[in-house]
C-alpha cells in the first residue's frame, strides 16, 4: 500500500499517542503501520481491523490528510418529536398528570397520549422509553408504603425486634 508523505512516521506515531479519540487514534496508527511497509493483512493482524476498513483509511488519507480520517456526520432518521420541542416535552412531563390524566403518576402509555395529543407524534412504547431515556429521565417508581406506616413505629421496631428475636430463637425439637 502507498502512502503520500504529508507526515513522517514519527510524526503520524506521536499524533496517534496523543489523539483522545481511540477511534482517530487507531486510523492514524495503521496509516502509520501502512507508511512503515507493512501489508494490509499485517495491519489487519496487528490492529483487529478489516481489511476493507484499513485500505479505505490509507485512501482517505492520501486523498485528504489527517482531515480524511476524522468521522464526518452520519446520516439518520430525523427523531418524531423535533429537538426544538425536547424543552415544552420535558417541562410538561416535569409537571406531573393533569385531571384529564386520570392518574397519579405517569407511566409510559400516559406519555404515549401526552405526545400524541399534545404534540401531534405517535411514539411506540419502547420508543417513548427510549426518548424519555435520551432526554435524561430515568424509570424509577417508589417504593410502595402501607397506608398505617409510621417513622416512629418503625424504629421502635428496628430497635426492639432484634431482642425478641434473640429471645424466640430457641431450639425446636424434629418430630421422629
Amino acid at each position: 500500500m502507498t502512502v503520500k508523505e504529508y507526515h513522517s512516521i514519527q510524526k503520524l506515531l506521536s499524533l496517534a499517542k496523543s489523539e483522545s479519540n481511540p477511534r482517530l487514534a487507531r486510523r492514524i496508527q495503521a496509516v502509520a503501520l501502512a507508511h512503515q511497509g507493512h501489508s494490509c493483512p499485517e495491519i489487519t493482524q496487528m490492529t483487529g481491523n478489516c481489511r476493507r476498513a484499513i485500505q479505505m483509511w490509507v485512501a482517505k488519507y492520501n486523498s485528504h490528510s489527517l482531515k480524511g480520517l476524522k468521522e464526518q456526520p452520519r446520516s439518520g432518521r430525523c427523531p418524531k418529536l423535533p429537538p426544538t420541542k425536547y424543552k415544552k416535552f420535558c417541562s410538561r412531563i416535569d409537571a406531573g398528570p393533569d385531571k384529564k390524566d386520570s392518574t397519579a403518576t405517569l407511566s409510559g402509555k400516559d406519555i404515549q397520549q401526552i405526545l400524541r395529543e399534545n404534540f401531534g407524534v405517535v411514539y411506540t412504547l419502547d420508543g417513548v422509553y427510549k426518548l424519555l431515556h435520551r432526554l435524561g429521565y430515568s424509570c424509577l417508581k417508589p417504593r410502595p408504603r402501607h397506608e398505617k406506616a409510621g417513622p416512629l413505629v418503625q424504629e421502635k421496631f428496628k430497635k426492639t425486634s432484634l431482642r425478641d428475636w434473640m429471645r424466640s430463637n430457641q431450639s425446636i425439637r424434629a418430630k421422629k
